[in-house]
């Protein structure tokens, strides 16, 4: 394996690992500030990476770009205003990646046109680097807002949705079950993309590829003003 590849795969950990933090973590500190002591007892309420991986989430993020981190544990019952500080737990860590894709892009606008070192391959590190900073904090933002458990867009759910009927069990008992199958496909267009023989199985998979669907036009969507403000500012646009 080239080493560029392999510095190409070294940047895309870190980069994981900077945004499922931050994802958690913004998660725990509201939960707590809320009122719930469950994350800090359970040593959520920290930046170490180590203490939010879930490895499941992270074999998909690396086969397939989405994955998900291990879920902060939290007592509703301890906060101090129930349906709200549910609601403000469930979506800090979506507001917390989307505020963060924010603050990355600049910093790889500004490393791609003006950082420039003696050695090529730190350049191009850097450039993957800030790059994946950028482009993960905004589909992992644009991921959780889907309705499935175990994603952020489910505890929203939860929070805001008082009926409990015959659709709501159903996603409930088998939402992590139809996420994994969504990205299991994912998976397999990417993979069979590579191989000309397989160009027919790509094509299959490609039309019932409905997160690819969604994360393409959404990630567009939701990205649009973050590439548009700093463009504005660089004078790129």
């Amino acid at each position: 394996m080239a080493i560029q590849t392999i510095l190409y795969y070294v940047a895309s950990l870190l980069a994981v690992a900077i945004v499922l933090t931050l994802h958690e973590f913004s998660h725990a500190f509201v939960a707590y500030k809320c009122g719930d002591l469950t994350p800090k007892i359970r040593g959520r309420l920290t930046l170490n990476p180590l203490a939010h991986f879930d490895i499941l989430g992270l074999v998909f993020f690396a086969l397939a770009g989405f994955g998900w981190a291990k879920p902060v544990p939290i007592n509703p019952n301890n906060f101090n205003h129930y349906k709200r500080g549910l609601a403000l737990t469930s979506i800090a860590g979506i507001a917390a990646n989307y505020l963060s894709a924010f603050i990355f892009y600049p910093i790889y606008l500004l490393v791609s046109m003006y950082v420039q070192t003696p050695v090529p391959m730190l350049d191009d590190f850097l450039f993957d680097f800030t790059l994946l900073l950028w482009a993960y904090s905004l589909s992992f933002a644009v991921f959780n807002l889907i309705p499935l458990p175990p994603l952020d867009g489910w505890n929203l759910v939860e929070a805001l949705n008082r009926r409990r009927g015959k659709v709501f069990r159903f996603f409930r008992q088998y939402g992590n079950v139809i996420l994994i199958i969504l990205i299991v496909i994912r998976f397999l267009v990417r993979f069979t993309a590579n191989y000309e023989m397989l160009a027919i199985a790509s094509m299959i998979f490609g039309y019932i590829d409905i997160l690819g669907y969604i994360m393409t036009f959404v990630v567009q969507w939701v990205g649009w003003p973050v590439t548009m403000l700093w463009g504005l500012i660089f004078g790129i646009v």
